[in-house]
């Protein structure tokens, strides 16, 4: 071996150790930036996430007492009757801590024009209704708050809840009217 070919040689290896260096610098410069770049985005995520969460509404959430299982039927024939009434005992159940009145409801034909009264009383004697015009054919959710029971000063003791339907209040003197998920809400 010559002098050139020492050279060489250790040329070849002071280069190639040398480009080793570098590349595992660069390798590891290449990860340390994922890294950090991996934080940035877990935070920026995390402080997003976080944002979005304290200005989101909160869950609807509503503590209800249900009062029916199922659906309620009832079924009108206005030939000798004057009205159908479908009653829940409440047996002095105490609704002072409830603000509103929940139901679903639905009618059978389509083109029976129907209206409901609603009928709260207190052991007290005192009884308040409210009317529900144009009951539709699909199921609606219908929320009615307490106070608008205007005649009822007293919740602490209540008796009965009543769906009603009148003779005059219907178009059609046969049908049927569907109440679901009764319930009263705090």
């Amino acid at each position: 071996m010559d002098k050139k070919d020492i050279y060489e040689h250790l040329a070849n290896i002071y280069l190639d150790a040398s480009l080793k260096k570098k590349n595992k610098a660069k390798e590891h410069q290449a990860v340390k930036s994922l890294f950090f770049l991996s934080l940035a985005v877990i935070f920026g995520l995390s402080g997003i996430l976080i944002t979005v969460l304290r200005k989101k509404e909160p869950l609807n959430t509503e503590v209800a007492l249900v009062l029916l299982p199922e659906a309620a039927k009832i079924n009108f024939h206005f030939n000798p009757a004057k009205k159908e009434t479908y009653t829940i005992n409440l047996n002095k159940l105490d609704l002072s801590q409830y603000k509103t009145l929940g139901f679903s409801a639905k009618k059978s034909f389509y083109a029976d024009k129907l209206s409901l009264r609603i009928e709260l009383a207190s052991i007290f004697r005192e009884a308040s209704e409210i009317y529900i015009r144009d009951i539709p054919v699909k199921w609606q959710d219908y929320k009615i708050e307490l106070p608008n029971f205007k005649k009822i000063s007293d919740w602490s003791e209540m008796v009965r809840l009543s769906f009603i339907v009148e003779e005059w209040n219907v178009g059609e003197k046969k049908g049927v009217v569907y109440i679901d998920n009764v319930r009263f809400l705090k």
